[in-house]
């Protein structure tokens, strides 16, 4: 039987809150699901109660607030199913992706996973998924195979491309709450059980080297090849080496799959800088979430990004500007490399047609209410300076937070395409039944 909770109940404070915690859901009605029936029993109530439904996993994206709505939480949906002879894996809701990747590591296989072990694996698939290895393998949306969700009628539906092919083209990349409430997924498995990969830091005094030299070297590597690089001012935490603590630094982050002596030479023009740390190594797929090392502990963060065509020497320049040792910056900026099979047609197409780009420039910062609109300013400075380098498009995934618009979301996606999503929400959610989220209808 489902369990329900208002204000009035304990666990309810707890139960509303998720990682990003930029948006503070007050719900009408929190459903705390355990199987795939306490979902389709809490839209059917929602309906009854004439509410809107929205869906909290684990937080990480948080989109429009829920106040006044009903809230499903599938944090406890933790199922994982393997099949290593098809080489697939069925995972509920409430996975997160350092589970899915100790247990397929049993196996020798591994999904196509994200930085972070922490943020949910449906919620990642829905929206495209950047995979450290996606240079090789793609998004990991290519992946998905099967979707389990109970649409607004309140039925649970196993959608494949043979059953139902617009909403399984739909909810891969356009669905992320729009149309319904996922309460499982089926996914590729890769025979993949080590990498070469890890982080190089490198003091202020290197960063415009370093970032330079990182552009230059992306033009060549191989697919096999992953990488990003970071500029931070790191705070001034004990648990952190003191090379690190409280300085500014640029992390360039690394995952190979090919051989580690090739490897070793891929990156060997970043050791010659004289990083201040290097944990580059041979290391198991199951710690691959060690090498982006992102936080756990939830914040109030905010976040924006743009795809660019490329990192020339004046767009290097700008970034500088912006995020550089001197910009004292309020927020870390990210830049992930693209291309390869990142840049290809899937096999199956679905709504993440728009593959345009060489590199997706983030930015992000944990800040409190009363310092998001100069935080807001800043970001505004930077992309406008950093436009003419920008393809006009963003990451999806990486989209997150109150201040998402409509025509934001929208830049993210082909414009037939958008056309199309309308539609098939209209198909299936008529009557607007899910309506707290970045929605393009």
């Amino acid at each position: 039987m489902t369990h329900y909770l208002t204000e009035m109940d304990p666990e309810y404070d707890t139960e509303r809150l998720g990682y990003n915690l930029a948006v503070e859901h007050r719900p009408a009605v929190i459903a705390v699901a355990e199987r795939a029936d306490d979902v389709v029993a809490a839209v059917r109530e929602a309906r009854r109660l004439g509410l809107g439904v929205a869906v909290l996993a684990t937080g990480h994206g948080p989109s429009r607030s829920a106040d006044g709505q009903l809230l499903i939480t599938t944090s406890r949906m933790r199922g994982i199913t393997i099949d290593p002879a098809r080489r697939r894996a069925r995972v509920e809701a409430g996975v997160r992706g350092g589970d899915l990747v100790r247990a397929a590591a049993a196996y020798g296989l591994a999904p196509l996973s994200g930085s972070s072990p922490e943020v949910g694996v449906v919620s990642y698939h829905l929206g495209g998924g950047l995979g450290l290895l996606g240079r090789s393998l793609g998004w990991a949306v290519d992946h998905v195979r099967a979707i389990d969700v109970v649409t607004a009628d309140g039925v649970l539906r196993h959608v494949t491309p043979a059953t139902e092919p617009d909403l399984f083209w739909a909810l891969r990349g356009g669905g992320k709450g729009t149309l319904g409430v996922v309460t499982a997924i089926e996914l590729d498995l890769h025979p993949i059980s080590r990498l070469y990969g890890g982080g190089l830091h490198f003091s202020a005094d290197r960063a415009e080297e370093a970032l330079a030299r990182w552009a230059e070297w992306t033009r060549s590597v191989p697919e096999e090849m992953g990488s990003s690089v970071l500029l931070i001012r790191m705070p001034d935490l004990p648990v952190l080496p003191e090379p690190l603590r409280g300085r500014y630094v640029v992390h360039v982050r690394f995952a190979y799959t090919g051989a580690t002596a090739d490897g070793e030479r891929l990156v060997a023009p970043f050791r010659e800088l004289g990083p201040v740390t290097d944990t580059v190594a041979e290391m198991p797929y199951s710690a691959i979430g060690t090498i982006h090392a992102e936080p756990t502990h939830p914040v109030a963060f905010h976040a924006r990004n743009r795809m660019l065509r490329d990192l020339d020497a004046g767009a290097i320049a700008a970034l500088l500007r912006h995020a550089g040792p001197d910009a004292d910056a309020p927020y870390l900026l990210e830049l992930r490399h693209l291309g390869g099979a990142l840049a290809r047609p899937a096999v199956e197409p679905s709504a993440l047609g728009r593959r345009d780009g060489e590199f997706v420039l983030y930015v992000g910062a944990a800040a409190d209410p009363a310092d998001v609109p100069a935080l807001r300013a800043r970001y505004d400075e930077l992309f406008t300076d950093i436009a003419p380098w920008a393809t006009g498009g963003v990451c999806v995934n990486f989209l997150s937070g109150p201040d998402v618009g409509a025509a934001e979301l929208a830049s993210g996606y082909l414009p037939d395409d958008v056309a199309r999503l309308a539609a098939i929400k209209l198909a299936y959610d008529p009557e607007h039944v899910f309506r707290t989220h970045h929605g393009l209808a």
